[in-house]
């Protein structure tokens, strides 16, 4: 499959070269190479995931109440326990540990909190040189955490390339490693030949690489070993147990309902940290700010060494192409490939149903071929889909609610294997009244605005999807209503 020609409708210029838009409609082999591929996520996929713990019922009470078993609500637990070993903490989550979000991921961890530096520098450039040492402090944090505990979850800190595939990516991008050494950020400007040093693609003009802003990791096995630390340190955990609503306000503590197959629960909590995201929340007012868009990634069957010596990729780094409708893509340690991103589609209500997406599976398999056209003909043993939990300005909010004995953290779009730790960390101190850098910093005090009700936002979100998609095949421009977006301040550009 050609990528790149000598001409053709909707080529775009580059010298004597001229690169073939990505394709937008797939074709039948692409179908047929997904057909078979388990519809589990590779990480869950996996003989070593742990028996789930048994749910819970009855009635119990509890200084800390974490609600959610991803990543948000095990660093929760985790630092709380850390913090003061004598406090009771108890996590209840609706199905098994690491499941959802945290467990199918990328397994992208980023030291940026403010969902990439771009988007921070557009939203709080007045305290970004603050908000990206708090985010590699945090990511130094994990690796340590990682280290002491013992977490075997293949962490490596290879970092990641951002890649121009298209002329109009190269617009600004000299000025990225100057910009971002303001900020305390280490970027390297990558001409074409020296992607190719890294990774042989015709796709690739271009790129900016972090060398050590992030690590690649098996997030299944990092939520497992989270999970294993906490209970380690004490922290009560049941699985399969699902919170329904909040009981009574005793005065010191507050209630949740709680159902499982064991039966009915009520749980009474000195301090709630709400750690659901995509999910319904128990707090009503959090359904204006974030709503579910479902992401769809495969899993290669392993790599041929004549493959891989083709595509070369010995960094290990991970992947991303430039643009509103992007891949991601990295190695995983039995030298398959995963490729994900590019569709993110809206759904109304987080549902299982959504999850398998046979046209966005076949797009993707098509997209792969055409960054590395040595794959044609590759099948793939993997392919699944899910919720992410979005905002309106793709980095996670914080708050408070009840009188601030319930806290909450929200809005990761996507970046929250790393995120989630620091988003834990204010939500204690949230929690705990404290007064410190990361609760000054006007990111963690201000809200995104609110999506407005249906059916008002998912047209707004349809147009939205389709104006950017409309920008990536037309020389990133962008037409009135992004534009009236970028002037709201919401900033719809990954």
């Amino acid at each position: 499959m050609a990528v790149v020609s000598s001409g053709g409708p909707g080529a775009a210029s580059l010298g004597a070269v001229r690169v073939v838009p990505f394709a937008r409609t797939p074709r039948p082999s692409s179908y047929a190479a997904v057909v078979g591929a388990s519809p589990v996520p590779f990480w869950l996929d996996d003989p070593s995931r742990p028996e789930a713990l048994a749910p819970f019922s009855g009635d119990t009470e509890t200084d800390l109440l974490v609600i959610g078993g991803g990543f948000s609500g095990l660093w929760t637990a985790l630092l709380a326990k850390e913090a003061d070993p004598a406090r009771d903490v108890l996590l209840i989550e609706g199905s098994r540990i690491g499941w959802a979000a945290s467990g199918r991921n990328g397994g992208f961890c980023a030291a940026s909190i403010t969902h990439g530096f771009d988007n921070g520098l557009s939203r709080w450039p007045e305290e970004l040189h603050v908000l990206t040492r708090l985010g590699r402090d945090n990511l130094d944090a994990i690796a340590d955490t990682i280290d002491r505990y013992g977490i075997e979850c293949s962490f490596e800190r290879t970092g990641d390339i951002a890649l121009a595939t298209d002329p109009h990516h190269l617009d600004g991008l000299a000025e990225a490693p100057s910009t971002g050494a303001e900020y305390g950020e280490k970027l390297e400007l990558l001409n074409r030949e020296q992607v190719a040093e890294r990774v042989r693609s015709p796709r690739y003009i271009g790129g900016i690489a972090d060398r050590d802003g992030v690590a690649m990791v098996n997030p299944a096995r990092l939520a497992w070993g989270l999970r294993a630390a906490c209970l380690q340190l004490g922290v009560r955990i049941h699985e399969q147990t699902r919170a329904t609503d909040f009981g009574a306000d005793h005065g010191s503590t507050l209630e949740i309902r709680t159902e499982s197959d064991s039966g009915p629960g009520v749980i009474r909590s000195a301090r709630i940290a709400l750690a659901t995201n995509a999910f319904p929340p128990l707090l009503r007012r959090l359904k204006h700010y974030v709503v579910a868009v479902y992401d769809y990634v495969l899993v290669t069957e392993p790599l041929s060494a004549e493959q891989w010596a083709t595509i070369g990729w010995e960094g290990r780094e991970g992947l991303s192409n430039i643009g509103n409708q992007f891949h991601y893509y990295r190695r995983t340690d039995d030298g398959r490939i995963l490729f994900g991103g590019y569709d993110a589609i809206y759904q109304r209500r987080v549902d299982a149903r959504h999850d398998q997406r046979e046209e966005s599976f076949a797009l993707l398999a098509e997209h792969l071929v055409e960054v590395f056209p040595v794959l044609e003909g590759i099948r793939f043993s993997h392919k699944w889909g899910g919720a992410i939990d979005t905002c309106s300005r793709f980095s996670a909010f914080f708050g408070t609610a009840r009188d601030g004995r319930v806290a909450y953290a929200a809005g990761f779009t996507g970046l929250g294997v790393g995120a989630t730790r620091f988003g834990a960390s204010v939500m204690l101190d949230l929690l705990d009244g404290r007064d410190t850098e990361r609760t000054r910093t006007r990111m963690v005090s201000s809200m995104p605005l609110p999506f407005p009700p249906e059916p008002v936002r998912g047209a707004a979100i349809s147009l939205t999807t389709w104006s950017l998609a409309r920008a990536d095949a037309h020389e990133g421009r962008r037409n009135l209503w992004l534009r009236m977006l970028d002037r709201l301040g919401l900033g719809f550009d990954s």
